[in-house]
Protein backbone atom coordinates (compact mmCIF):
# COMPACT_ATOMS: atom_id res chain seq x y z
CA UNK A 1 0.00 0.00 0.00
CA UNK A 2 0.94 3.49 -1.41
CA UNK A 3 1.91 5.93 1.91
CA UNK A 4 -0.59 8.71 2.35
CA UNK A 5 2.14 11.43 1.84
CA UNK A 6 5.52 10.80 0.41
CA UNK A 7 7.79 12.79 -1.23
CA UNK A 8 6.16 12.31 -4.60
CA UNK A 9 3.48 14.08 -3.37
CA UNK A 10 5.22 17.36 -2.08
CA UNK A 11 7.16 17.33 -5.25
CA UNK A 12 4.07 17.30 -7.09
CA UNK A 13 2.49 19.86 -5.29
CA UNK A 14 5.46 22.54 -5.11
CA UNK A 15 5.73 22.08 -9.03
CA UNK A 16 2.17 22.79 -9.02
CA UNK A 17 2.18 25.69 -6.84
CA UNK A 18 5.20 26.95 -8.69
CA UNK A 19 3.70 26.63 -11.89
CA UNK A 20 0.67 28.82 -11.14
CA UNK A 21 2.59 30.99 -8.88
CA UNK A 22 5.30 32.25 -10.57
CA UNK A 23 3.44 33.73 -13.64
CA UNK A 24 1.02 35.42 -11.20
CA UNK A 25 3.28 36.56 -8.88
CA UNK A 26 4.65 38.78 -11.84
CA UNK A 27 1.54 40.87 -12.03
CA UNK A 28 1.93 44.37 -10.81
CA UNK A 29 -1.89 43.95 -10.00
CA UNK A 30 -1.70 41.09 -7.35
CA UNK A 31 1.18 43.73 -6.05
CA UNK A 32 -1.17 46.31 -6.11
CA UNK A 33 -4.10 44.22 -4.48
CA UNK A 34 -1.99 43.05 -1.50
CA UNK A 35 -2.01 46.90 -0.53
CA UNK A 36 -5.57 47.84 -1.14
CA UNK A 37 -7.65 44.94 -0.94
CA UNK A 38 -9.69 44.96 2.59
CA UNK A 39 -8.85 42.08 5.40
CA UNK A 40 -12.56 40.90 4.85
CA UNK A 41 -12.01 40.73 0.92
CA UNK A 42 -8.95 38.45 1.78
CA UNK A 43 -10.85 36.43 4.17
CA UNK A 44 -13.52 35.29 1.39
CA UNK A 45 -10.82 34.84 -1.69
CA UNK A 46 -8.65 32.45 1.39
CA UNK A 47 -12.27 30.67 2.45
CA UNK A 48 -13.45 30.55 -1.44
CA UNK A 49 -9.80 28.88 -2.19
CA UNK A 50 -9.50 26.34 0.80
CA UNK A 51 -13.37 24.85 -0.29
CA UNK A 52 -12.53 24.59 -3.81
CA UNK A 53 -8.58 23.10 -3.01
CA UNK A 54 -10.55 20.52 -0.21
CA UNK A 55 -13.51 20.18 -3.06
CA UNK A 56 -11.40 19.38 -5.56
CA UNK A 57 -9.01 16.81 -3.06
CA UNK A 58 -12.10 15.05 -1.89
CA UNK A 59 -13.40 14.38 -5.87
CA UNK A 60 -9.84 13.73 -7.54
CA UNK A 61 -7.06 12.46 -5.07
CA UNK A 62 -9.07 11.04 -3.15
CA UNK A 63 -12.18 9.92 -5.15
CA UNK A 64 -14.87 10.67 -2.61
CA UNK A 65 -13.12 7.82 -0.33
CA UNK A 66 -11.89 9.17 2.93
CA UNK A 67 -14.04 7.25 5.42
CA UNK A 68 -11.21 5.80 6.80
CA UNK A 69 -8.63 8.03 5.59
CA UNK A 70 -10.44 11.64 6.99
CA UNK A 71 -6.81 12.52 8.99
CA UNK A 72 -4.89 12.06 5.50
CA UNK A 73 -7.83 13.97 3.44
CA UNK A 74 -7.08 16.92 6.15
CA UNK A 75 -3.31 16.18 6.32
CA UNK A 76 -3.49 16.84 2.26
CA UNK A 77 -5.33 19.71 2.05
CA UNK A 78 -3.35 21.51 4.85
CA UNK A 79 -0.17 20.49 2.75
CA UNK A 80 -0.98 21.58 -0.40
CA UNK A 81 -1.93 25.08 1.30
CA UNK A 82 1.33 25.58 3.23
CA UNK A 83 3.51 24.39 0.31
CA UNK A 84 2.49 26.67 -1.87
CA UNK A 85 2.46 29.79 0.45
CA UNK A 86 6.15 28.85 0.99
CA UNK A 87 6.48 28.83 -2.63
CA UNK A 88 4.79 32.12 -3.11
CA UNK A 89 6.32 33.87 -0.74
CA UNK A 90 10.19 32.32 -2.04
CA UNK A 91 9.00 33.13 -5.91
CA UNK A 92 7.99 37.22 -4.04
CA UNK A 93 11.56 36.88 -2.02
CA UNK A 94 13.44 36.49 -5.61
CA UNK A 95 11.34 39.07 -6.89
CA UNK A 96 11.91 41.51 -4.34
CA UNK A 97 8.40 42.28 -3.81
CA UNK A 98 7.50 40.58 -0.35
CA UNK A 99 8.67 43.51 2.30
CA UNK A 100 8.46 41.69 5.36
CA UNK A 101 10.55 43.31 7.52
CA UNK A 102 9.29 46.75 5.78
CA UNK A 103 5.30 45.74 5.95
CA UNK A 104 4.55 42.58 7.15
CA UNK A 105 1.12 42.73 6.73
CA UNK A 106 1.15 43.52 2.96
CA UNK A 107 3.63 40.47 2.75
CA UNK A 108 1.26 38.25 4.42
CA UNK A 109 -1.23 39.62 1.95
CA UNK A 110 0.65 39.26 -1.20
CA UNK A 111 0.80 35.43 -0.21
CA UNK A 112 -2.16 34.74 0.59
CA UNK A 113 -3.65 36.13 -2.31
CA UNK A 114 -1.57 34.53 -4.80
CA UNK A 115 -1.13 31.06 -3.08
CA UNK A 116 -5.21 31.62 -3.85
CA UNK A 117 -4.77 30.04 -7.73
CA UNK A 118 -1.41 28.29 -6.86
CA UNK A 119 -3.10 26.03 -4.75
CA UNK A 120 -5.45 24.78 -7.74
CA UNK A 121 -2.32 24.38 -9.08
CA UNK A 122 -0.59 22.83 -6.35
CA UNK A 123 -3.76 20.20 -6.07
CA UNK A 124 -4.25 19.40 -9.75
CA UNK A 125 -0.71 18.25 -10.13
CA UNK A 126 -0.87 16.22 -6.99
CA UNK A 127 -4.19 14.64 -8.83
CA UNK A 128 -1.80 13.16 -11.39
CA UNK A 129 -1.42 9.88 -9.32
CA UNK A 130 -4.51 8.86 -7.64
CA UNK A 131 -4.30 7.97 -3.83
Amino acid sequence: MKPSFNFEDVSQLLVGAFALGMPISFSEEAWHLGVTLPAINLLMIVLLSVCFVTLYTYEAVFQRNIVERKLAFVSRVFWAYALTMVVVALILICLDKLPLLDDPVVAFKRVLLISMPASMGAIVVDSFDKE
